[in-house]
């Protein structure tokens, strides 16, 4: 493929634009080439300015569970434009779109709207905080939740430690709040509490992780992080953000037992736009403004356009919710055939995959966390995702990201891509 275009385009937007992307992954950094320049989607299909057509299997980081331009969601997009963009006044698409997700998940009684998953993250922290009345929260390294500052954090030396900053500008005071375990390693979480003395506001988690490739939370670990929240009086915050509607209707909720106490959502309740939310129970909810003390606000929270993609999303979804069994058959193909071309030559492969969310690693061993994930040859993968973008497969640039089915993508696109990864894996290893 010719990439001449995309090549140009990448060097005038250098110019203007830091690192010639609005966000750092794009940048293609880890992986070989130039990013492509899009210029329109159609279905499960991405075209660039140079002409080139891919099969997409990144659908804008998940929220186009639909695909690109689906008609239904486009005509309620329009027909909302033609009564305006923004009021920051209350509409009735929100309420409309709050009752459906209501409706869907036991540990939600209210929701409120905001404009990104970082920001949905950033005010749940909040919220856990002013409830229990506590500076400190846990995460887990590898769990990526927005780049606000209390969660840039990187691990230390130890099994579980306070949290350092990973980026310049993101205060020490800040941080040394944020304290760092282990996923899928419970005993690491112990010593966090442990450490902590009675200060933890909430632990927060992707209980499908997505942001260090795919990697589930095992369901007893998630068992004993309820355990040791309900003992030490914080709360439990899944960040669905991610997983939310992708791995089954109602996200990691529709497969693990575990209720949380604070679920924050995004992506596909945008189906494109950008959207986020944070929901938990009313009691947990009233401690928000303008009911309680805790102040959030955002000018175009709960954007009429945004509610009304997302409603129409959502309504889809639940009107046909047999599609996860069918979204998760095309990633258990797709995966398996890269397993098989990466086997076919001594290549060493494990894969996952949850309803319409799928991941591979070039590891010999089963990923149960970051350190695992980091063990991956990302070499091999970075000659991979080039192969196969220069045969029409679009995966995500980067292999601590996770891939996902969208309802336009047919079985006739999975063989097609599955035959590249053959091509590819012969190139390589020649």
């Amino acid at each position: 493929m010719a990439y001449d275009k995309s090549i140009e385009a990448f060097e005038t937007a250098y110019k203007v634009i830091p690192g010639g992307v609005d966000s750092p992954v794009r940048a293609f950094s880890g992986v070989e080439g130039t990013p492509p320049f899009i210029e329109k989607g159609e279905g499960a299909y991405l075209f660039d300015i140079d002409g080139n057509r891919y099969i997409d299997y990144v659908q804008s980081w998940g929220p186009l569970i639909f695909g690109h331009c689906d008609a239904d969601i486009e005509t309620s997009v329009m027909e909302a434009v033609k009564r305006g963009l923004s009021f920051g006044a209350p509409t009735t698409v929100e309420t409309e779109l709050a009752e459906e997700i209501v409706s869907m998940f036991e540990s939600i009684d209210k929701v409120r709207f905001v404009s990104s998953g970082t920001e949905a993250v950033m005010s749940a922290i909040r919220l856990a905080r002013g409830v229990t009345g506590r500076d400190n929260i846990l995460k887990f390294t590898g769990c990526y939740h927005g780049h606000s500052d209390s969660l840039l954090v990187q691990a230390g030396s130890g099994l579980a430690t306070f949290g350092t900053p990973s980026s310049p500008g993101v205060p020490d005071d800040l941080t040394k709040h944020t304290l760092l375990a282990t996923y899928n390693d419970i005993a690491s979480v112990e010593k966090c509490f442990e450490d902590a003395k009675g200060d933890i506001a909430c632990v927060i988690i992707e209980p499908i992780a997505g942001n260090m490739g795919l990697v589930p939370a095992d369901e007893v670990f998630l068992e004993g992080l309820r355990t040791l929240c309900d003992a030490h009086g914080a709360l439990l915050i899944f960040d669905e953000v991610m997983s939310g509607f992708r791995a089954s209707l109602t996200g990691a909720q529709g497969i693990s037992q575990v209720k949380p106490d604070m679920v924050t959502l995004g992506k596909v309740i945008g189906a494109g736009m950008p959207v986020g939310a944070f929901g938990a129970s009313a009691e947990i909810m009233a401690y928000l403004s303008p009911e309680g003390p805790v102040y959030q606000a955002g000018t175009l929270s709960g954007n009429p356009v945004a509610m009304a993609a997302g409603l129409t999303s959502l309504k889809k979804l639940k009107a046909n919710p047999s599609m996860y069994v069918a979204f998760g058959m095309k990633a258990k193909k797709l995966v398996d055939g890269f397993q098989k071309a990466a086997a076919a030559v001594n290549v060493p492969m494990v894969t996952d995959v949850r309803g319409s969310m799928f991941g591979f690693f070039f590891s010999d061993k089963p990923v149960k966390n970051f350190a695992d994930a980091c063990d991956n040859d990302t070499e091999m993968f970075a000659k991979f995702h080039k192969g196969m973008l220069d045969r029409g497969v679009y995966l995500a640039c980067s292999s601590y990201e996770t891939g996902f089915i969208c309802a336009a993508t047919t079985d006739e696109m999975i063989e097609e891509s599955i035959k590249a990864a053959y091509d590819v894996m012969r190139e390589i290893t020649a």
